[in-house]
């Protein structure tokens, strides 16, 4: 954004230069892009009036003049333009006058002869100055303009134009106000705000507004002004204001609005009164809907753009260009005069779809205090009437307080300020700090409170609030200071612990596989099972392979496994460490940190040789993840797509760690696999089995002493349900039990099996006796015989 520094001052003065004024802007992050001169360096340019023109006598194109320029003789001085008469006020470069160079080259103007006329100067256009030409010809001062006084100082040249970066979070800052108010803050000034009233109305006519989409715009102001007086030109202190800021004057409606806008950070807009059809209505356009705007540009709505419509059509693309139909000309006399507050996401983005970028749009994009429409009218309107002469009518105000923006409170520990910016700031400091901010702030002995305010879009936490305790404080205040090294003795080994896992299973011959958390609904409905909760879709998956969260890593490895098979790769054996997802819905979804193992193929031993991979192989590399001095127990396990006879849970200490076993034989026929064996485990589980200490003790001095048992017991009791019992019955005499043969046939008690196991017994203390080996095992077979009717073998 460009700014007449001029302008800037009016507001507030600091006794900095130009340079110093701008690096406070920077160091308050509001980059100073750049600092240009309004006009480029000249001198011997004054004030003068053309007092007589006359023809040239041998050139039908040149006029012959003689301008008063202050002194005791008119000058002589022979033009060309064609807008040069007599009465005329024009900036005169006299002779001796250095002019801005062309093509790099000094431009000095002599005395001279055109056409054997001598010429005693030049008569300047705008472009001689280096200024922007808005008429073709000299440029034409007011009739006011006091003959002889040097042009830099009666335009005003002599300023600087600040170029400021603004950030898209400081829309508050695109305006004279905004920039004047960091200013005056950092340099503890207070502005000098222009008075603003609200004239009173002179004409009982009102300006009739509907608003149908209060979300959109919440405050809507429209003003009737009516008999404005168009042969009045732009005031030279409103436009050498825009000039100064790198704007072209147009007419005095469009130079007020602009000005408004450049002054208050407040886009308006003026429409033709007599061209509005009924009343103005806010509401979203209508799907294929058409304007035509204010560039001569026409666009077809998608129908979620607001527009300002009246009982025709589309009068303007709201926030953003107004339509050529209600246009404001030469000739209007009665305009409505519109100020509002629209929401940032209706007006986002429907620029840039038109390829539109105008100044009310980059404004409403980030924001613009919604209590500025009704000062920004009264201020425009005060200016139109008393300069124009217009009959002011009554302001029509439509809006909706519940949809305005909210300025919640912030609460801000003062702890909180010291620990971010690294400094200590007494609280007394901060408070008036951020109240010089306007950030309505109290401090109760721990913590600020912080009412921010209605400019203020982009303060929403603590660190917002703590960013402009710096800003404002100075960045360049905050010393360096090291940070405290705090050392921390704890370690956690999760890192560590998992990659010995993953070594282990490497060992084994597994792979390690990294896959996405996404996978096929198709497949995650063949490993369904209501203990895995719902299937969870992606509201915008990356394609339709990967549109669902994996329940369990075998989502992500059975596709893998099916890749390997279709290229001759039949031996395969793949581990995953990562997340599966499982919940009823998301807000009961829980991200489990787990460790799947798959395996297919054929494994090779020193017994049998090469063959077919089993429950037993599985059984084996799962055991392997465990430490060593853990005891694993297992239960059958109950998941549908497991297969019932050769799966299990791994229970260790009573809680299930995980499953493992074959996949179903019908989900494995349904993807054209042969035989897999699958397993998953919580690796949070596993890697506090690792983390337990191993209890280490002497061996027992005293003998041990092995005894062997053997029962009849029903076909479907597992080994682990007998085992359990025994060692609850059995006493703390009992180091070990195992199971050494099952037997089933027909000689046997019809649905029975035989299980013959081996129990160690051990007194640390003594050397067991005959009769409390004998107690011991007879507790024992009063324990199976009571629980599962369990007989005992004679032999």
């Amino acid at each position: 954004m460009k700014i007449s520094e001029n302008w800037l001052r009016q507001w507030v003065n600091p006794a900095n230069t130009s340079a110093e004024l701008g690096e406070q802007l920077t160091m308050l992050g509001l980059e100073l892009d750049d600092i240009t001169p309004i006009a480029p360096e000249f001198s011997g340019v004054v004030v003068g009036q053309v007092i007589t023109c006359d023809k040239h006598p041998d050139a039908d194109k040149l006029s012959v003049t003689t301008v008063n320029v202050g002194t005791d003789e008119h000058l002589q001085i022979v033009c060309g333009a064609t807008n040069v008469r007599a009465g005329l006020k024009v900036a005169v470069a006299t002779v001796g006058a250095v002019l801005p160079p062309i093509d790099g080259k000094e431009f000095k103007i002599k005395k001279g002869k055109l056409r054997g006329v001598e010429s005693q100067g030049m008569l300047c256009g705008a472009s001689e100055l280096g200024l922007i030409d808005e008429i073709d010809g000299l440029l034409e001062l007011d009739d006011d303009a006091p003959i002889g006084v040097n042009v830099r100082e009666y335009l005003g040249l002599d300023g600087q134009i600040f170029d400021v970066a603004i950030t898209p979070n400081r829309g508050d800052c695109l305006s004279v106000l905004g920039l004047a108010r960091e200013i005056g803050v950092v340099n503890g000034l207070s502005l000098n705000r222009p008075e603003i009233i609200t004239t009173a109305p002179t004409l009982d006519k009102t300006v009739a507004v509907k608003v149908d989409n209060p979300t959109a715009c919440p405050r809507y102001l429209a003003q009737y002004i009516g008999s404005i007086d168009r042969t009045v030109k732009t005031p030279k202190w409103l436009k050498d204001s825009l000039v100064a800021s790198g704007l072209r004057t147009h007419n005095f409606l469009v130079d007020v609005t602009n000005f408004i806008l450049l002054e208050l950070g407040q886009p308006l807009h003026a429409f033709d009164a007599d061209k509005i059809v009924g009343s103005i209505v806010v509401r979203l356009a209508q799907k294929g809907e058409t304007v035509e705007l204010l560039n001569e540009q026409t666009i077809t709505l998608s129908g979620d753009e607001l527009v300002i419509a009246d009982e025709v059509g589309v009068l303007a693309l709201a926030g953003i260009m107004g339509g050529a139909r209600s246009a404001v000309s030469d000739t209007t006399t009665n305009i409505v005069l519109e100020s509002a507050h629209f929401n940032q996401l209706a007006i986002a983005g429907r620029a840039r779809r038109f390829g539109l970028h105008t100044d009310a749009s980059a404004r409403f994009e980030r924001g613009v205090d919604f209590n500025l429409p009704k000062i920004a009218l009264d201020r425009a309107t005060t200016l139109i009437a008393s300069i124009a002469g217009g009959q002011v009518g009554q302001i029509t105000t439509a809006e909706s307080v519940s949809d305005l923006p909210k300025r919640t409170t912030i609460s801000v520990p003062f702890a909180k300020v010291e620990k971010l910016l690294g400094i200590s700031l007494p609280s007394d400091t901060i408070t008036e700090l951020l109240n010089r901010l306007e950030i309505n702030t109290t401090f109760d002995g721990t913590a600020f409170t912080c009412q921010p305010p209605s400019h203020r879009f982009d303060l929403n936490i603590s660190e917002d609030i703590i960013e402009e305790i710096a800003r404002v404080h100075g960045y360049a205040n905050i010393a360096p200071r090291l940070p405290e090294f705090a050392v921390d003795m704890s370690y956690d080994d999760t890192a560590d612990l998992t990659h010995t896992l993953k070594l282990t299973l490497a060992k084994q011959g597994y792979f390690e596989a990294v896959s996405f958390s996404f996978c096929d609904e198709k497949l995650e409905k063949l490993l369904n099972d209501d203990k895995l909760g719902d299937i969870l879709p992606l509201a915008n998956p990356i394609s339709s392979e990967l549109a669902v969260m994996r329940r369990t890593l075998l989502s992500s490895l059975l596709p893998i496994v099916s890749h390997n098979l279709n290229r001759q790769q039949a031996d395969v054996r793949l581990f995953e460490v990562g997340l599966s997802f499982v919940g009823k819905d998301v807000a009961s979804l829980a991200q489990i940190n787990s460790l799947a193992i798959i395996a297919t193929g054929k494994v090779t031993d020193s017994i049998h040789g090469v063959r077919a991979t089993d429950f037993y192989d599985l059984k084996a590399d799962v055991e392997t993840l465990l430490p060593t001095h853990v005891l694993p127990s297992y239960e059958r396990a109950d998941l549908a797509f497991l297969h019932s006879g050769q799966s299990a849970y791994l229970v260790v200490n009573g809680e299930k760690v995980g499953y493992f076993g074959q996949l179903h034989p019908s989900i494995a026929s349904e993807l054209d696999l042969p035989a897999v064996w699958v397993a998953q485990f919580e690796l949070d589980k596993l890697i506090n089995l690792h983390r337990t200490p191993l209890a280490v003790s002497l061996p027992s001095k005293f003998p041990s002493v092995k005894r062997d048992l053997a029962f009849f017991v029903d076909k479907s009791l597992s080994w682990q349900e007998v085992a359990d019992t025994v060692r609850a019955s059995a006493g703390e005499y009992l180091s070990d039990v195992v199971l050494f043969d099952v037997y089933e046939g027909d000689k046997l008690p019809e649905g029975k099996k035989s299980l013959a196991f081996t129990m160690t017994l051990e007194n640390r203390e003594a050397t067991l006796s005959d009769d409390e080996i004998k107690a011991l095992m007879d507790r024992v077979a009063v324990a199976l015989s009571e629980r599962f009717g369990a007989v005992l073998r004679d032999g």
